[in-house]
């Protein structure tokens, strides 16, 4: 208990040190903005850091700022100053006390309205004239656009910077608030030399040669405004820091001498341009100072820096087609393994009922035989991603950049747009992820993608979790089933239905051989393996294959089942049906009902069998009846005329109908399990 005490009493303390420390930066901050002002005098950006502060911070950023202008103030600015403090603070308490701070104009306006009040007050007591007015004006505009980038920087999750997930508008808000720090540093000067600058131009520097052009130029336009407008005629080093980054970066390749060499050469060139005498000289001096400093950085530090600018690298392109194809080859490896599996505890069933002996011979030809399944496999793969027309690289940046607002960073995005421009998006991530399967997710890449999309299937495979979400189809299909088990409560026929979250519904009859439970045995097997298959993106006739072996090797008894598919595109009505030693099926269009009879062999008694396969286009209202063979046994022309002139307008009503009339025309001591799908096209 002692112990324990002791524990918490350290951590309290750690938490208060970290709260006086938190404090003390607050303060410290203020206290630099306050004499942080643009060439005209004007210092308001110190109140801008009051109207953005939270309940815990607002009073010492006050006593920083107040302080700040007490000391580096004239008499009438530093009571003009002090009184926008005491309206600045007052209003954010009121703002903090009715905890209305999430949205950002609330500060901006607190500010813009103290620095332009007492501004109005102090002019029309000294008689000022009318351009006095107008400078008021443009110095609660800078208070209002300072309030605006240090709330953004304030509330901007800087764990989204790690993984970048940060926007842009933030990351510039950062840059813009810690230029503004930077320019009320920039006035401490060592015979015109300024260390604020000095340390400005080593951090372009620095981004120039670890990191990257883009982010170097961001940099440098934000710190050369800074610095320009916080002192006369020096705003020629918003274009001196910006070219001078732009012709360093060319150097990177070279070294970190090319890379200062360049950039004090053309910081030459701006100061003779300027010519702003000492100012110009002192600007070349510093340029000169960083560049060394950059040549002179030990290679331990280096090694942080670039660490530092590769972070979140091992996060492959978003849409990258070598990830995405990574990701699909995961969750393939993850469906052989279930299939494995599956095989495994069906056979340790098998061997509760009976000991059995394997022909050995047998087991190696079907185990020949999977080298030939995963080669079908790959090129089912190779031929989905050669249907991958576009990797929309734009839209996926801008997915991660949202996802972040949500606290869920993924691993890799891949919005894909087919040869059909039909737009999927694949977002994966840990399994341990929460709030992928938000609905609110789904509506924002609707505004991100433009596009309608249905609603997202999440899968998890071992570690990982892939949220899948495609473009909504212009079909939807109303599907209904029924069965009937011959032999008690287990039913030798299994019914699946996919969405294979690529814009197809697919329906699986898989009939085991015989009634009862080892039917039912046989039957599951079939259309478990088979749905797990497709599900992960393999096709018909590769997945035919595996489920074929499996069944071969369950056992050394006899074993089948017959297999029967029909796969529907939703975005053009296209029907695929697929047979393996399965019955009849029906498509009923425009009122007239034409048969699909295919010859096959059923799934688990010879090697080498495929699917037998018919193609047909449905339009709306056009129905597809699948049964097993326990319906088509009864009779056909029965079963011909009763799904022609059958009103039902719900498909499980008719899948009902069809199953109780072929129980009344057949002999219940014949009858075999029995099961019917309805399935209708219609429009979304």
């Amino acid at each position: 208990m002692k112990v324990k005490e002791r524990i918490k009493l350290t951590g309290a303390k750690d938490v208060r040190f970290s709260e006086v420390i938190k404090r003390g930066v607050w303060f410290l901050i203020s206290f630099v903005l306050s004499f942080s002002s643009v060439v005209n005098g004007s210092c308001p950006f110190a109140i801008s850091l009051i109207s953005v502060s939270s309940k815990k911070n607002f009073l010492f950023s006050t006593l920083g700022a107040g302080l700040g202008y007490i000391i580096f103030c004239d008499s009438n600015s530093a009571i003009r100053y002090f009184s926008a403090v005491l309206i600045c603070s007052l209003g954010t308490f009121a703002v903090n006390i009715f905890n209305s701070r999430r949205e950002a104009y609330l500060p901006m306006l607190v500010s813009f309205l103290s620095v332009f009040i007492t501004g109005i007050v102090m002019n029309f007591k000294s008689g000022a004239a009318p351009a006095a007015y107008a400078l008021v004006f443009g110095e609660a505009i800078l208070a209002l656009g300072g309030s605006f980038f240090f709330y953004r920087s304030v509330h901007c999750n800087m764990k989204r910077l790690k993984f970048k997930a940060l926007p842009v508008t933030d990351i510039t808000c950062l840059m813009v608030s810690g230029a503004l720090l930077l320019s009320g540093l920039s006035f401490i000067e060592i015979k015109g030399i300024s260390p604020a600058r000095i340390f400005a131009a080593a951090v372009v520097l620095v981004t120039v040669r670890f990191g990257s052009q883009r982010w170097a130029l961001i940099i440098s336009l934000c710190l050369g405004f800074a610095l320009g407008i916080s002192r006369e005629n020096s705003l020629f080093l918003l274009g001196a820091y910006a070219f001078s980054a732009l012709l360093s970066g060319l150097f990177t390749s070279i070294s970190s001498l090319g890379v200062g060499i360049s950039y004090t050469l053309s910081m030459v060139f701006f100061a003779v341009a300027a010519d702003m005498g000492s100012f110009s000289v002192c600007c070349v001096i510093e340029s000169a100072v960083a560049s060394l400093c950059l040549v002179l950085l030990p290679e331990a530090i280096c090694g942080k820096i670039s660490e530092f600018f590769e972070s979140g690298a091992d996060i492959a392109p978003d849409g990258s087609l070598r990830q995405s194809l990574v990701v699909r080859l995961r969750f393939a490896s993850s469906a052989l393994a279930q299939v494995s599996e599956s095989v495994r505890d069906v056979r340790e069933r098998i061997n509760e009922i009976g000991k059995s002996r394997p022909l050995e011979s047998e087991i190696r030809m079907v185990a020949a035989d999977q080298f030939f399944s995963i080669s079908d496999m790959l090129e089912d793969l190779a031929f989905e991603f050669d249907d991958a027309e576009i990797f929309d690289f734009k839209s996926a940046g801008k997915i991660r950049r949202m996802l972040g607002e949500y606290d869920i960073y993924p691993e890799n995005i891949s919005v894909i747009i087919d040869k059909f421009d039909r737009m999927r998006v694949e977002i994966l991530s840990s399994s341990k992820t929460v709030g992928l399967d938000n609905p609110r997710i789904k509506n924002e890449i609707e505004k991100i993608c433009a596009r309608d999309f249905e609603k997202g299937r999440v899968n998890i495979s071992g570690p990982n979790m892939m949220l899948s979400i495609i473009e909504r189809p212009n079909y939807k299909i109303n599907f209904g089933f029924s069965q009937y088990c011959a032999e008690g409560n287990l039913c030798g026929d299994t019914i699946k239905t996919i969405n294979d979250s690529r814009g197809h519904m697919i329906f699986i009859i898989s009939d085991g051989m015989g009634r009862g439970s080892r039917a039912a045995l046989d039957g599951a097997m079939g259309a478990g393996l088979l749905s797990k298959l497709l599900a992960a993106g393999f096709g018909f006739d590769s997945s035919l294959k595996v489920v074929n072996s499996a069944l071969l090797v369950k056992s050394s008894e006899e074993s089948l089942a017959t297999l029967d598919c029909a796969c529907v595109d939703l975005f053009n009505g296209k029907c695929e049906f697929f047979k393996a030693g399965a019955p009849k099926s029906y498509v009923l269009k425009n009122g007239m009902v034409n048969k699909c009879e295919l010859s096959s062999m059923p799934a688990g008694i010879l090697r080498g069998i495929e699917f037998a396969k018919r193609t047909t286009v449905l339009n709306v209202g056009d129905e597809i009846i699948m049964m097993s063979d326990g319906i088509t046994d009864v009779g056909e022309e029965w079963l011909e005329n009763f799904i022609k002139f059958d009103d039902s307008d719900n498909p499980n009503d008719k899948a009902k109908a069809i199953l109780n009339f072929a129980l009344k025309n057949s002999s219940e001591r014949h009858r075999d399990d029995m099961s019917v799908i309805v399935a209708k096209l219609t429009k979304v």
